[in-house]
């Protein structure tokens, strides 16, 4: 790594900052070797899973460094929840451009910390680097489920519910609010969206309760049109949802309600890091048994059904009367944008 005019080296960095973040994990061995060890429980196999953000696409240029370290770990730790494992460990890459300075890298693993704490994960290893771009983190997470039981993409049924975990649209809108678009908010409401956007709440309790009943599932990261459509198609189905039986928060529903076209962000727009999963009809009890127990609202929106014959969309949005809604976009994918992202 070239030495940055505002910045220790790299080694010094890792051992100031990083090195206490492995404390209590016998196999990233004080991130003073080029691998780490992670020993499942007996009974279990590893899942692991990496995403990237980077600076001026899935954050802000000045956001807060520690919010930028949170979110970096806690959209993988979105991910192994949908899964239905049990976080162990990560592992982090940072590439800085040379205006980085040290104050913000102490506050970038200060939000780490601040998410093993919450999380109970570790800081097992990863890699440091300059770049001429924005900042850009990767991470690479690892969790533990049982073995041969981590709920895929592909297994829904025709017939199965599809059910969403909390609310949906927050952190779109919330990215809106932040480039001005929604006015009519009041400040608490424009204050709860933008936390949404800046701040994910990965569902790492709730989702392995879900091992075992849900059929198939992931994370809503691209949208939930978009998530919905990767499951239908892994799983050779298609999807009807009910718009109005999409859960959104109050401050979503003010905004939808001041400026209806936002209902297209709020359903296609990316960023909520809820789980998005089918399961059977039979399995409503126990679903509603685990809403209760955890305290995390589970909402069934639709419905999973067999292919239309013609190629149509694998997912249909239908509005209060029963009618097909037209939307502009299903959500965001990289390399060919989305005016919601």
């Amino acid at each position: 790594m070239k030495p940055k005019p505002h910045l220790p080296g790299e080694f010094a960095l890792i051992a100031r900052y990083f090195a206490p973040l492995a404390k209590g994990f016998p196999g990233a061995y004080g991130l003073l070797d080029d691998a780490a060890v992670i020993s499942p429980a007996p009974g279990c196999e590893l899942v692991a899973k990496t995403d990237a953000i980077v600076g001026g696409v899935d954050f802000p240029p000045d956001a807060p460094a520690d919010l930028v370290a949170r979110k970096a770990l806690r959209v993988n730790l979105s991910d192994l929840a949908a899964k239905g494992a049990i976080p162990r460990a990560y592992m982090v890459d940072l590439m800085l451009p040379d205006a980085i300075e040290e104050a913000w890298v102490a506050a970038f693993a200060a939000g780490l910390a601040h998410d093993q704490d919450e999380y109970g994960v570790h800081l097992i290893g990863g890699d440091m680097s300059s770049t001429p771009g924005p900042v850009t983190i990767a991470v690479m997470a690892f969790g533990e489920a049982p073995i041969g039981q981590i709920i895929r993409r592909g297994g829904a049924r025709s017939g199965d519910t599809v059910f969403v975990t909390g609310t949906i649209g927050d952190a779109a809108l919330g990215l809106r609010v932040l480039h001005g678009e929604v006015p009519e908010l009041d400040g608490v409401s424009a204050a709860f969206l933008v936390d949404r956007y800046h701040l994910p709440r990965p569902r790492v309790t709730l989702g392995p309760h879900l091992v075992g009943i849900a059929s198939a599932a992931l994370d809503v990261s691209d949208g939930l049109l978009a998530d919905l459509r990767h499951l239908s198609e892994v799983s050779k189905l298609a999807a009807v949802i009910e718009a109005p039986r999409v859960p959104f928060s109050a401050p979503a529903r003010m905004a939808i309600t001041a400026n209806p076209a936002l209902l297209a962000t709020a359903l296609s727009g990316g960023d909520d890091y809820e789980i998005l999963f089918t399961a059977p009809p039979a399995a409503m009890e126990r679903i509603a048994e685990i809403e209760r127990a955890l305290g995390v609202p589970i909402t069934p929106i639709g419905n999973m059904v067999m292919p239309p014959e013609h190629n149509h969309s694998p997912v249909a949005v239908l509005d209060d009367t029963g009618l097909p809604l037209a939307l502009a976009s299903e959500g965001w994918t990289h390399f060919a944008g989305d005016p919601d992202r």
